[in-house]
């Protein structure tokens, strides 16, 4: 029993093909499911939300470590890591052309990595 090629050049083997991106799509979606309704909770009970109250939620510690803005970050992470295989998949789908494909992924990956970066320089300076 060999390999069967599917498509012009994808390969695939085994039946495991696709796991790992199924799997991440869901933890990833778990986690932003929990930090939103956090989000919404916090935002619902603080009365008199302005900067300053944005600033302590986003900044909070536990001990010396800055839970607040590592919860942001993984929380963002995710989003990015999320938005990285849905996107990439519907560039799959429907950009038929090697090339039309590999540009739109390229500029979906600097896209999402200027947005990590720029989220860590606002969250961190705070």
């Amino acid at each position: 029993m060999g390999h069967e090629r599917i498509g012009r050049k994808r390969l695939v083997v085994g039946a495991h093909y696709g796991t790992r991106d199924f799997i991440v799509q869901r933890a990833t979606a778990v986690i932003m499911a929990v930090y939103t309704l956090i989000l919404v909770l916090y935002a619902v009970f603080v009365p008199n939300l302005g900067f300053e109250s944005w600033r302590a939620f986003f900044t909070f510690t536990a001990g010396t470590l800055p839970l607040g803005q590592l919860l942001a970050t993984l929380a963002f992470l995710s989003l990015a890591w999320h938005a990285w295989i849905g996107v990439r998949d519907i560039w799959m789908d429907y950009a038929h052309s090697d090339g039309l494909r590999l540009f739109l992924e390229v500029l979906t990956a600097l896209w999402l990595v200027a947005a990590v970066f720029f989220f860590g320089q606002v969250l961190w300076s705070l």
